[in-house]
C-alpha cells in the first residue's frame, strides 16, 4: 500500500514541475517585449508559490491577448472580474497599486 501512495505522489510531483516550467515559459515568450518583461519576473518568482486554483486562474489570465493583459496590469482598464485576483498579485509583485 505504501508502495502505491508513493508512487502516486511521485508520479504528481513531476505534473507540477512540467506545468510550472510550461507556464514560465509561455510568460518569458508572450510576443510582445512589455509582457515578457511583467509576466517573466512574476513567473520566476511567486508562481511556484500558487495552489492550483490560483494556477488555474493564472493559466486563464495568460490566454488573454497582450494588449489586454498590460492594460489590466497597469491599472488602465478593469479585468474580468473572474481574473482580478491574478492581476492583483501580479501588480502587487510589480508594487503597483
Amino acid at each position: 500500500m505504501d508502495s502505491v501512495f508513493a508512487t502516486g505522489v511521485a508520479a504528481a510531483a513531476p505534473e507540477a514541475s512540467d506545468r510550472l516550467k510550461r507556464l514560465r515559459l509561455r510568460c518569458w515568450r508572450r510576443g510582445t517585449r512589455e509582457m515578457d518583461l511583467i509576466l517573466g519576473p512574476y513567473a520566476d518568482g511567486p508562481l511556484g508559490e500558487l495552489d492550483p486554483d490560483a494556477l488555474d486562474e493564472f493559466e486563464r489570465l495568460i490566454e488573454a491577448e497582450d494588449q489586454d493583459l498590460y492594460r489590466w496590469v497597469s491599472a488602465q482598464a478593469a479585468p474580468p472580474p473572474d481574473l482580478a485576483p491574478a492581476v492583483l498579485r501580479i501588480r502587487a509583485h510589480l508594487g503597483v497599486g
